[in-house]
């Protein structure tokens, strides 16, 4: 009869009874590291496949929305025209009505053009996070 309570319980092993050592454990480590790496970047491919599915999908439903909108607004410009024609001749309503469309349109595009300037497009918090984690490992390295 065993008395060693570690002999007793069914799966609970010693480092007497476990052949592997330290270097077994490492021989381990390093076949599973690769292994858990190749996973996460199937794990990762995949996810990004779901996001870039979905982002096809909201790209289309955006700009199917935005053809739509565009109708919508030629429609009312066009309505426009009509209620300025009672005032004043056809042909200088839609002149009135499509000379403010033009200039509500231009400055629409110049305040776009502003998002496309290369210092809107700096990431500032990364950079100032590397730069942060530069400055601790200068001051922790000597």
């Amino acid at each position: 009869m065993n008395k060693d309570p570690l002999q007793a319980t069914p799966g609970l092993h010693t480092p007497a009874d476990d052949p592997v050592g330290v270097g077994g454990l490492l021989r381990q480590l390093m076949r599973e590291v690769p292994e858990l790496f190749s996973k996460e970047l199937a794990l990762a491919k995949a996810e990004l496949q779901h996001n870039l599915s979905t982002l096809k999908a909201g790209t289309a439903a955006v700009a199917a929305g935005a053809m739509v909108l565009l109708a919508g607004l030629i429609i009312l410009l066009l309505a426009a025209v009509y209620a300025l024609a009672m005032v004043v001749e056809p042909w200088l309503a839609a002149l009135i009505v499509g000379a403010v469309t033009v200039i509500i349109g231009f400055i629409m595009l110049q305040s776009g053009k502003k998002q496309f300037e290369p210092s809107q497009l700096t990431p500032d918090r990364t950079l100032h996070a590397m730069q942060q984690d530069k400055d601790a490992l200068k001051r922790k390295l000597p």
